[in-house]
């Protein structure tokens, strides 16, 4: 009999990826399990396997086709009679991962095998929509294909509560006919930029054109758009954490051998970070048009490098409900899977506020641009020793200190400089004033 195999369903916010590359062609023999599709969406890159064993007779999707779950990506021949089956695969490899939106996805693919014919969907009427959400990527697409934003939410969503996706706008795109224009209220007749655009020399022999992978593309779309959507306002404040250094110096290697976990610094940041939000919950917020959206759980993003140079925000959730050996723990598999490009879709979505260790890389502090849709994000410079003046007992003395920079960069639609301000000063008191005693 025949087969369908359809686009896995791989999350509950996720309704359509995108072909990467078939790694079977039509004649070939699979095994059930075997991969035989890499796909990708706006969050992780996926191997998707073979429910069944047979032999593939068609498929209907090439590379960089764009399916919606549940669509029939191909046809399967097999020996097995069952029709109607549901089978579900426990576990999912991950080739690659991306940045994120503060969504949350499933572990497993779910791929379900029906021999039935599809029904048409009911097309929509075309009416623009000023209520419609628009996530970055759509908005992205918008701008690369010169779509007004009256075109845009004029577009029938078929994701969830109507929300428009990347196969909206590509449908879209290839029946548009007479485009809608746009229409700014007060300045209908805005004056287009005469500056030229720079020219780029190029040296033949010399210079190399590298192109852009699709995940740097993605992180340039998303830090553009974080840019002209959150009026970026940065503080910074300079804490003295000798203690704090003192004491991991000291006990990192006990601490390693009674919870087999090592201890950086990065588990004691996300610590000082996620009280200090309990003392400020309004920095744990994201904006939605008019609405400021609280929210109760507190997801730290870790800015993290990949080995292939790009950016990745994995995700330590219910960070102040974690003690610092948990913590620890979290940290070093969200590293360790980091670097193997091992990090599962779950591990990369829902966060709430992002840090940002550059003095990783050595730098002193660093202007962080907002990871959306949060609010605010902290970098942390690099630790010195250097001779400050500290008041003691006695009086004024000059002492060497471990002296680091912390700057907050925060979006000034809805946080002020007071709140701002605060929540940067109270981290720096929880570094500077850390006790291993409420920590562990």
């Amino acid at each position: 009999m025949k087969v369908e195999f359809k686009m896995p369903k791989m999350g509950e916010s996720i309704s359509e990826a995108t072909i990467i590359n078939w790694l079977k062609n039509v004649g070939d023999v699979v095994d059930a399990e075997e991969t035989i599709l890499e796909v990708a969406t706006d969050k992780v890159d996926s191997e998707v396997p073979s429910p069944v064993s047979g032999v593939i007779t068609e498929i209907r999707f090439g590379k960089n086709d764009v399916v919606k779950v549940g669509e029939v990506l191909a046809m399967i021949e097999t020996d097995e009679s069952s029709s109607g089956k549901k089978i579900t695969i426990g576990k999912t490899q991950h080739v690659n991962q991306k940045t994120q939106k503060g969504e949350s996805l499933n572990n497993d693919l779910i791929l379900n095998v029906e021999v039935k014919s599809h029904q048409p969907e009911n097309k929509q009427q075309l009416k623009s929509n000023p209520d419609a959400f628009l996530s970055p990527l759509i908005i992205s697409i918008a701008q690369k294909e010169n779509l007004s934003l009256e075109e845009v939410q004029s577009i029938p969503g078929s994701g969830a509560e109507g929300r428009i996706q990347k196969s909206d706008v590509f449908d879209y795109l290839k029946n548009r006919k007479y485009p809608i224009k746009s229409v700014s209220q007060n300045n209908p007749e805005l004056p287009k930029s005469t500056y030229p655009k720079p020219v780029i020399q190029f040296s033949e022999g010399k210079d190399r054109i590298v192109e852009m992978d699709r995940m740097r593309k993605m992180i340039a779309d998303h830090m553009v758009y974080s840019k002209q959507t959150s009026p970026h306002v940065t503080s910074f404040i300079e804490v003295d954490v000798t203690n704090l250094v003192d004491w991991r110096n000291k006990n990192k290697d006990a601490f390693a051998e009674k919870h087999n976990e090592k201890l950086t610094f990065t588990p004691i940041f996300v610590d000082a970070v996620a009280k200090a939000i309990v003392d400020f919950p309004m920095i744990n917020v994201s904006v939605d048009e008019k609405n400021i959206i609280v929210h109760k759980d507190i997801n730290i993003g870790m800015a993290t490098a990949l080995p292939s140079g790009n950016l990745i925000v994995p995700v330590v959730k219910n960070a102040d409900q974690k003690s610092l050996v948990e913590l620890a723990a979290a940290v070093n598999h969200l590293a360790e899977s980091s670097r193997n490009n091992k990090l599962k879709p779950d591990e990369v979505q829902g966060s709430t506020f992002t840090i940002s260790n550059v003095g990783t890389f050595g730098s002193l502090m660093g202007t962080p641009i907002i990871n959306q849709p949060e609010v605010a994000i902290l970098a942390l410079g690099i630790i010195k020793k250097r001779a400050e003046v500290i008041t003691t007992s006695t009086g004024d003395e000059i002492a060497i200190r471990s002296m680091m920079y912390l700057s907050l960069s925060f979006d000034h639609r809805v946080v002020d400089g007071f709140l701002g301000g605060s929540f940067l000063r109270k981290v720096g008191d929880y570094l500077e004033q850390f006790d291993i005693n409420t920590a562990i």
